[in-house]
């Protein structure tokens, strides 16, 4: 029997009330679920606003144990009752330390485990290296029920690296949860469309479905432009939205046609791993010998 795979995403704006914010996603997931979705991603810190524009001491309350996250434990029964796979992007406090995190949930509502965000960003509007420790968990894949299961989280999505890592995994689909929008120190910068260029190349690169939620408003002065969408694992988009609406989107994909597929191009028959040392040691380096 051929493996098949439902993925639905949800975007949508927030208020900084996190148990209205989550009242309002269980809709868009139910709805998500029965449009057959078997794994449903929700955008990027959705417990409330998106709180890393500037530096305010008083936001670390928003963090709590990965376990324990009120995010976590609000929707792993609903993923148990739907029968789906969630992967559900929190702020996590860990003793002294705060990551940017994602918690797996599988199918049956069990807690798979925690990934830390890799990649923190530090910039007009987006000041995460006050809040987030660099992640120590390493990229991960997920033997979820529904399939092999890749997730970064927003900044991660920009680097190839990462999602090669998670192929190299044997991930049958790589997800990125996001908060993105405006860019406060150049207003007429709009990266809607690179930001999805890069992960339709991620797929095209690892021949993987890619799948990215973000959030839609303005909050406080920030604009975030939404435009989630599903591609195929040829980088081709299944479905997407535009820079306002609210609700689900679901695309369906099978797997063992895009197993086949990946063998068929080679990419990772023909890798050369033994010249790619540049891309670890850090050093940098003319070309020249």
């Amino acid at each position: 029997m051929a493996r098949t795979l439902s993925v639905g995403i949800v975007q949508s704006a927030f208020s900084d009330d996190m148990d209205a914010n989550l009242t309002k996603l269980e809709t868009h997931v139910r709805e998500a679920a029965a449009l057959g979705a078997g794994v449903v991603l929700l955008p990027e810190l959705f417990q409330g606003l998106y709180f890393c524009k500037t530096q305010e001491e008083k936001e670390f309350l928003r963090a709590y144990p990965w376990r324990e996250h009120p995010c976590v434990t609000y929707f792993a029964p609903i993923a148990k009752e739907l029968g789906i796979v969630m992967p559900i992007s929190i702020y996590e406090k860990a003793g002294p330390h705060y990551f940017n995190s994602m918690v797996m949930i599988d199918s049956d509502g069990s807690l798979m485990g925690v990934y830390r965000k890799s990649h923190i960003p530090d910039g007009p509007g987006y000041q995460e290296k006050f809040y987030f420790r660099p992640g120590d968990t390493g990229f991960k894949v997920w033997n979820t029920k529904k399939g092999r299961i890749g997730v970064g989280i927003c900044w991660d999505q920009w680097y190839p690296e990462c999602a090669r890592a998670m192929a190299l995994q044997g991930a049958d689909l790589l997800l990125y949860p996001t908060a993105i929008g405006a860019e406060p120190q150049d207003l007429e910068m709009d990266t809607a469309a690179r930001w999805r260029r890069v992960m339709q190349g991620h797929a095209v690169a690892n021949v993987v479905p890619v799948a990215a939620a973000n959030r839609v408003g303005l909050e406080e002065g920030q604009l975030f432009y939404g435009t989630s969408f599903i591609c195929d694992a040829t980088g081709e988009v299944q479905t997407d939205m535009d820079r306002v609406e609210e609700g689900v989107r679901v695309a369906n994909f099978d797997l063992d046609e895009n197993d086949q597929m990946r063998a068929a191009w080679g990419f990772f028959r023909d890798r050369r791993p033994e010249f790619y040392a540049s891309l670890v040691s850090g050093a940098p380096t003319d070309g020249l010998s």
